[in-house]
């Protein structure tokens, strides 16, 4: 073993010298609590195992990506599963070409959407309202996710991840869509406290990750579902491909491959050797255009959002609902069964109800969320 970790430490200081000067090096990974065994991965490579092999990762494959419960009708519907592969892909592409960390790269991508919650963004706003009726501040699926490996993960345990794991994923959230990104070199824990607080009060500061690797990620995340998302509209039926604009299709494309190719393209063109990765100012409108045309024409399309009433309707019940079964200690009901029976003493004695019942929710797959609202609202036939 001896001999295994010597050549390991020898192949990650060779692997050092072949980065780029803004890439990430190996050896500055740093976490709170240091590993006690050594093997032969990086320490950034070890996240990437740790968020692989966690429960949350294992429950992407159950939830919605736009359209819910579209496994079950469609399984070339992209789920979050799916979308997190490909986030995964093509930052590891871009970080090939910009001689980046990749397995840094390759942990952030994993794990940037491990606090989502079910019924994908309408599930995240919904449950966001609760969580602020309840008084238990808001909910961002980028903060919560960040909660997860820290708190949630390996039963109450936590992951235990490297500084620069955690970071990208809690500013991966993209939603500004920014035209160029430079990383924020000199964040701290108490900058990531900040945030949070921030978060929690409602506020949304559109702050950047502290790694060139983050950025990548950041930025790689919605060229994912850009394409992606217009291609399954048109799957569905909900659009054609003229509909597109002339000006967007003549510079991305109108297939996810061709969108995918021109993005990552003009990306690595205008980023080699640089300490920001950027979009072309041509590309970059096309880009914001065919994202805002996605909102218009998928988001918020009545057959894809003419579920949202009642899937809000159904979390007010089951958050009531389980939040009055621990004010009562029922000891009986599933949320003591299926989620804190292996939750640590600090964890129950630390954590409010209304946040045990945020953090049970937030876990479920949209197939699991139905399964219990079905157990716990329909009424059963006799037999």
């Amino acid at each position: 073993m001896d001999k295994l970790q010597s050549l390991s430490r020898r192949l990650l200081a060779g692997e050092d010298k072949s980065l780029s000067r803004f890439a990430t090096p190996h050896g500055s990974a740093r976490r709170a609590r240091p590993l006690e065994d050594e093997d032969f991965r990086s320490e950034f490579a070890r996240d990437r195992d740790r968020i692989l092999y966690s429960g949350a990762f294992r429950r992407y494959v159950g939830k919605t990506q736009v359209v819910y419960f579209a496994s079950q009708f469609d399984e070339h519907i992209t789920n979050r599963a799916i979308h997190t592969i490909h986030v995964s892909q093509i930052s590891r592409t871009i970080g090939r070409l910009l001689r980046l960390n990749l397995d840094l790269i390759e942990a952030i991508a994993l794990g940037h959407d491990l606090g989502h919650p079910p019924f994908g963004h309408d599930g995240e706003a919904i449950l966001d309202e609760l969580c602020h009726s309840y008084g238990i501040g808001h909910f961002l699926h980028n903060v919560h996710g960040l909660y997860y490996v820290d708190r949630i993960a390996s039963r109450n345990q936590g992951l235990n991840l490297t500084f620069q794991v955690r970071d990208g994923m809690l500013f991966h959230d993209g939603e500004s869509a920014l035209e160029s990104l430079a990383p924020f070199r000199s964040r701290s824990e108490r900058d990531i406290g900040e945030y949070i607080a921030l978060a929690s009060a409602g506020q949304r500061p559109d702050w950047v990750p502290s790694t060139l690797e983050g950025c990548v990620v950041r930025m790689c995340d919605t060229v994912a579902y850009v394409g992606q998302d217009f291609e399954d509209a048109l799957r569905l039926g909900l659009l054609k491909k003229d509909e597109l604009p002339a000006e967007i299709a003549l510079t991305l494309g109108v297939s996810n491959s061709r969108i995918i190719n021109s993005l990552v393209c003009d990306l690595v063109t205008n980023s080699l050797d640089h300490d920001f990765v950027r979009l072309s100012g041509k590309v970059f409108k096309a880009f914001l255009g065919l994202r805002d045309f996605n909102q218009r024409m998928i988001y918020s399309h009545r057959e894809i959002r003419r579920e949202r009433d009642r899937i809000a309707g159904a979390f007010r019940l089951m958050f009531a609902h389980f939040l009055d079964d621990l004010e009562n200690k029922r000891t009986s009901s599933i949320i003591f069964k299926h989620f804190l029976n292996n939750r640590s003493g600090e964890y129950l004695a630390e954590t409010s109800p209304a946040e045990k019942v945020r953090d049970y929710l937030a876990t479920m797959t949209d197939r699991y969320f139905s399964q219990v609202f079905t157990g716990q609202f329909v009424p059963r036939m006799p037999v």
